[in-house]
């Protein structure tokens, strides 16, 4: 027998998002009802599992169109995904220069990962003119909404004194909050602060959990970054 879902039980986007966690085929029948019924978060979620291939065949190409429908709907989440179809390519062509268009939209709109998104773009002048300060700006504006990879850049620009007045305690606490936010980056600049300061046990928490959090691409460069530590402690961290 078909999986059947009255209305008013697809209306809460918490819960289908709570049943992928339980039973990811039977939220993703229950997202595609809520999607087809025109309900933008489900249409956003239905583009989001058709992306991911969970509890649903995988196809980018029809995650992006999902992802349109629901951004036209006003799901500013769903426009920062479009960027993200455009930007990585998934579904479709790379275009840096749409991609920028989704991402403005959504950032204007208030949406922390669309601010982080678009100043990416800005801070490498792909799909626009390159303008760091611009890209600080937004990274300032998502990390004061609680954007944990924005606040390790704003830490990293404020350490720096790029298109900024150098501030190093500002950093440090940037950097502190990215960490506590989870994010692995910050995680890393903040156990490296600690390092520096001789705080050794507390770095070392945090390097730990900046490995078992980090990506591939992110390891190669941590492992080296810790190899060449003067406390051997923290050396032991870079052998396999």
């Amino acid at each position: 027998m078909p999986f059947q879902l009255r209305r008013e039980e697809v209306l809460d986007g918490e819960q289908l998002r709570a049943m992928l966690t339980e039973n990811p085929a039977r939220a993703a029948q229950a997202i595609l009802i809520a999607a087809k019924q025109g309900i933008v978060d489900g249409q956003a979620l239905l583009g989001q599992i058709l992306l991911d291939g969970q509890g649903i065949e995988r196809d980018a190409v029809l995650a992006k169109r999902w992802f349109q429908i629901a951004a036209n709907g006003g799901h500013l989440m769903a426009r920062n995904m479009l960027g993200r179809c455009w930007e990585l390519g998934w579904g479709g062509p790379v275009d840096w220069a749409l991609a920028s268009l989704e991402y403005r939209q959504a950032a204007e709109a208030g949406l922390d990962w669309a601010m982080y998104n678009y100043a990416n773009l800005l801070a490498t002048g792909r799909g626009v003119i390159e303008n760091q300060p611009a890209a600080l700006a937004l990274y300032r504006q998502a990390a004061e909404r609680g954007h944990a990879k924005s606040m390790n850049l704003v830490g990293r620009y404020l350490e720096g004194g790029q298109f900024c007045a150098q501030d190093l305690d500002a950093a440090r606490h940037w950097y502190k909050c990215s960490a506590q936010g989870g994010d692995f980056r910050g995680q890393f600049s903040h156990a490296s602060v600690l390092a520096e300061a001789g705080q050794i046990d507390e770095a070392l928490v945090w390097f730990e959990r900046a490995l078992a959090g980090g990506n591939s691409k992110f390891l190669a460069v941590a492992h080296q970054t810790l190899a060449s530590a003067p406390d051997p402690r923290i050396r032991a961290l870079a052998q396999p």
